[in-house]
């Protein structure tokens, strides 16, 4: 078998029959993409998201399932409507309605996993479909048959080493005779259950494909960007894509709020080393950002990006001083409540530390219940400080070039920073500050660090 390259396409790409037609040209244009992952069309998933909830009546379920249909038909209409493909979404679509009526009735997050894959079931039999239509060998295949996970529903943790013994059996067999068409986001566990990956699954599932195919020299990411940009567009317009960035730096820049590329995407190419390319499927013609081990360059200042939504906490107490045990105290009562620390600064008396506050947001609950901060009361004074935004600039070996704080405070000196971590990682230096005070935080960053892209600090 050649090198195989593994190409996923999001939602807005295979949104509709032209995107999906977009999608087939970039697939055929390279002979070596014999592995396709995509998400479900766009808007899909919200959709069985609702249905799946089991709080809607009877009138709304059919209000949603009119649009649902109405997505699937209109690619169905584009193909021509033939039989074949046309009986098998309308028996999906009839499955998704009772289903949905079930949750009604008994609803569980197994329940919900299993609806909320009928968009990557429905958008890959479609695309099979369309490469087929335009006289290409596309294979349709069932990733749950590989992609085996834990039984975590909605945000399941793949069992790697299953997964790469399946895919060697079950996939990489048919890649001499087919383009094989497969879906992100879903898996299932030991006893078949169909599982989701969480946030960023589709990438996620890609990558962990890449990994498992033997020959894998590539990973390709296409959404509605020509690649990973210095900072966010809309906010910078003189925001450029980066040509190339290490696995490191978009790490980093994913972490830290760039959502092109989920952090999770680059763990499984970084064991293999397998570089990953990040392009727009509407505008393939620009090119994009490769993500490789190791670059040409190494500016000191690569990108600047921007997390909104966070909380500084600052727990303080006499009782530090020379004490043994006070971090380990606060660490486990965050564990214990599942909370997730980003930045931590320590003083004598103090820990002031920063928590993201968007993933609370989706659930309606607040991310610091009354039972955590009365654990916490219980041997310091909390403070609690929102609106807040994180700022990040990447780069490389920040850390170890001097003037690198003088250039990057001295852009911002009229911006009010409430807290600095610099020198745990040499690829970022990150600080908060007032929600408003952001954009334009940014905007001066890259005006004067990233313009023109110097390489080094003078």
């Amino acid at each position: 078998m050649n090198q195989v390259c593994v190409a996923k396409f999001g939602g807005t790409s295979v949104a509709n029959y032209q995107a999906m037609c977009n999608c087939a040209k970039i697939v055929t244009n390279n002979p070596n993409t014999k592995l396709v992952v995509l998400s479900a069309s766009a808007g899909v998933t919200n959709l069985l998201v609702e249905l799946a909830s089991g709080t809607l009546d009877q009138a709304s379920i059919e209000q949603r399932m009119e649009k649902l249909s109405a997505i699937e038909n209109s690619i169905l209409n584009d193909l021509g409507r033939p039989a074949a493909i046309t009986e098998e979404i309308e028996k999906l679509l009839h499955e998704i309605r009772d289903l949905a009526n079930h949750a009604i009735q008994e609803h569980d997050d197994a329940l919900t996993d299993r609806i909320v894959s009928f968009g990557e079931i429905m958008s890959t039999k479609l695309f099979t479909e369309v490469l087929n239509s335009l006289g290409y060998k596309a294979k349709w295949f069932d990733v749950r048959k590989v992609m085996r996970t834990d039984s975590v529903f909605g945000k399941a943790a793949p069992i790697i080493e299953v997964i790469g013994n399946c895919a060697k059996e079950q996939i990489a067999p048919l890649l001499d005779d087919y383009i094989v068409v497969t879906q992100g986001f879903i898996g299932s566990n030991a006893i078949g259950q169909t599982t989701t990956l969480g946030r960023g699954g589709s990438d996620y599932s890609a990558a962990l494909l890449g990994e498992a195919i033997p020959g894998c020299a590539a990973i390709e990411i296409w959404t509605d960007v020509p690649g990973i940009y210095t900072t966010d567009p809309r906010l910078v317009p003189e925001a450029h894509a980066i040509p190339e960035i290490t696995f490191s730096e978009a790490a980093e820049m994913a972490t830290f709020g760039a959502k092109v590329l989920h952090p999770a995407t680059i763990f499984p190419a970084v064991r293999k080393n397998i570089p990953v390319f990040v392009g727009s499927s509407k505008e393939p013609e620009k090119g994009g950002t490769w993500v490789r081990k190791e670059t040409n360059s190494k500016p000191t200042f690569r990108a600047v990006a921007l997390r909104k939504n966070q909380i500084l906490l600052t727990l303080q107490s006499p009782n530090m001083i020379g004490a043994c045990g006070f971090l380990a105290n606060i660490f486990s009562i965050f564990a214990k409540y599942g909370i997730s620390v980003d930045l931590i600064t320590t003083s004598e008396v103090s820990v002031a530390l920063t928590i993201d506050y968007t993933g609370s947001q989706s659930s309606g609950k607040s991310v610091l219940s009354e039972q955590l901060l009365q654990e916490l009361k219980s041997f310091c004074r909390v403070r609690i400080d929102e609106g807040l935004s994180l700022i990040a600039l990447i780069g490389n070996g920040m850390s170890q070039v001097s003037g690198t704080g003088a250039a990057v405070f001295s852009s911002i000196c009229d911006v009010n920073i409430r807290m600095i971590c610099y020198g745990a990682s040499t690829h970022n230096l990150c600080f908060l500050v007032n929600e408003d005070q952001a954009p334009k935080a940014i905007a001066e960053l890259h005006h004067k660090l990233l313009e023109g892209n110097p390489t080094n600090i003078k």
